[in-house]
């Protein structure tokens, strides 16, 4: 088992487009449960792998009685490589949204609430889904990562961004 550090907000890595993943070898594997591990090993909803200084187009997401989230619906383990998304739609719905990479805060974050995507799984299979609610938010979360993006940027009023225990009752449970 293998938990990596993860970088934090401000570190250069993860304000860059990571590059597209061009082999599904043994490398990627390792890459891959290195990932598992670290997300594992701190009750993560996902994780991108900039997150833990590679610069490759990789997520992986899961939520299965995550003691961060305990207020929404299973999402299924998903390696999802070179992911390609579409919103279905215009909606969009606010959120509470944390990061390994931002630890300790919590922001309110708008997110489309229905998308398809696109991608390849761990041995190059292709993967598509159309999913909403909770799953659509944190396939947008980690895939943001791979753009540079971490979730403080997409918050469109700072007074809904803060410290987990100052903003206690505030933070009403994701939504599902």
């Amino acid at each position: 088992m293998t938990v990596r550090r993860v970088l934090k907000m401000g570190e250069p890595l993860l304000g860059q487009v990571a590059a597209p993943v061009e082999r599904f070898d043994a490398e990627l594997q390792g890459l891959v449960q290195d990932m598992d591990d670290t997300m594992r090993a701190l009750n993560g909803a996902g994780i991108a792998a900039p997150q833990i200084g590679v610069s490759l187009r990789v997520v992986i997401f899961e939520v299965a009685d995550n003691p961060r989230y305990p207020h929404v619906s299973p999402v299924p383990y998903t390696v999802l490589v070179n992911p390609e998304l579409t919103p279905l739609g215009t909606e969009q719905a606010e959120g509470w949204e944390g990061c390994l990479s931002v630890p300790g805060l919590r922001g309110l974050v708008p997110r489309y609430t229905r998308l398809r995507y696109r991608g390849y799984d761990l041995r190059g299979a292709p993967i598509e889904r159309t999913v909403e609610g909770f799953h659509a938010r944190v396939v947008q979360h980690e895939v943001d990562h791979l753009d540079g993006i971490l979730y403080p940027q997409r918050i469109e009023d700072m007074r809904n961004f803060g410290f987990e225990d100052a903003l206690g009752a505030r933070m009403t449970p994701m939504p599902d």
